[in-house]
């Protein structure tokens, strides 16, 4: 079931614009994603889709069909989105939105909704719908395993810094993030700090062999440069600062959020040096971010 409200078109193509969706709950943290996703699709030009999900019970009873839905959970669920919905109008009157209540899993919802959106932007924590659990482990979980960016709200960057964050690390992986990261420092007129971290092999440590620190300081950031290259011709009006440090990737990426309005991250990768998993980065990123985490899956 679902109720859709028709605002005003912002695209004039025949082909309809995929929208920016964003989960609400009726949490504090639900409630700051829909002012980043309103925000996001002003910049973008693009619909804002707000969706509440009606959780199936505890013991994962049939699932019911519209009429049959426990009157308490849809009038609530209503109330979320008229709630939301006012927000975002308030927000950004002229972006285009929709509000849809959907029967299911929060997961299994989002990663439906993923398929044909531009990004699905939720809040780190929240109610969490039925069960009343903790959207910490829902907001990780879709991050990690939805295709698509994914953008998770945590608190802080409400006040504009100017700059944007991503992660560089030297696999293929990484491009979708750096793509996403470009467009975001273009849209909002911010400087993009590329970061990357590297770190020695353990048995780097071990005192018969050698190294030559400057050599592997100069090959890191042949990495960066490389990496970056192609995406400052594309935008060239993108000021770029290459950040290469040797930290742990979580470190690096949650200081540098500190001072940052958004942190780009991919979902996966295979650094070279230290053979650092990134899927383990971006959770380590959605964790302890001081602003919101975008994590950019191909």
């Amino acid at each position: 079931m679902s109720q859709k409200d028709a605002g005003q078109p912002v695209s004039g193509t025949q082909d309809a614009p995929s929208p920016i969706v964003v989960a609400v709950d009726g949490s504090a943290e639900a409630e700051r994603a829909v002012c980043w996703a309103a925000d996001d699709a002003f910049r973008r030009r693009l619909p804002l889709r707000i969706v509440h999900v009606v959780e199936r019970g505890p013991y994962d009873i049939p699932r019911f069909s519209a009429p049959e839905w426990p009157g308490s959970l849809v009038a609530s669920g209503r109330k979320v989105l008229t709630v939301a919905e006012r927000a975002a109008r308030e927000r950004r009157p002229s972006v285009e939105v929709t509000i849809e209540l959907v029967e299911g899993t929060t997961v299994g919802v989002l990663r439906d909704q993923a398929a044909g959106a531009a990004e699905i932007v939720l809040g780190s924590r929240g109610l969490g719908g039925f069960t009343g659990a903790l959207m910490g482990s829902v907001s990780t979980y879709v991050a990690t395993h939805t295709h698509g960016p994914v953008i998770v709200v945590r608190p802080g960057g409400e006040e504009a810094r100017g700059e944007i964050v991503v992660g560089v690390d030297d696999s293929p992986q990484s491009e979708p993030a750096l793509a996403y990261a470009f467009e975001q420092a273009r849209l909002r007129g911010a400087v993009l700090r590329a970061v990357h971290a590297w770190q020695l092999p353990v048995h780097a440590f071990a005192p018969e062999i050698s190294y030559d620190m400057d050599e592997i300081r100069q090959a890191q950031h042949r990495v960066v440069s490389q990496r970056l290259g192609a995406w400052q011709e594309k935008f060239p009006e993108v000021t770029v600062v290459e950040d290469v440090q040797s930290a742990h990737p979580v470190d690096a990426l949650t200081d540098a959020s500190a001072r940052a309005d958004l942190v780009v991250v991919g979902s996966r990768g295979m650094s070279s040096v230290g053979a650092a998993l990134l899927g383990s980065v971006s959770r380590g990123v959605l964790h302890h971010a001081h602003c919101p985490v975008a994590v950019v899956r191909s």
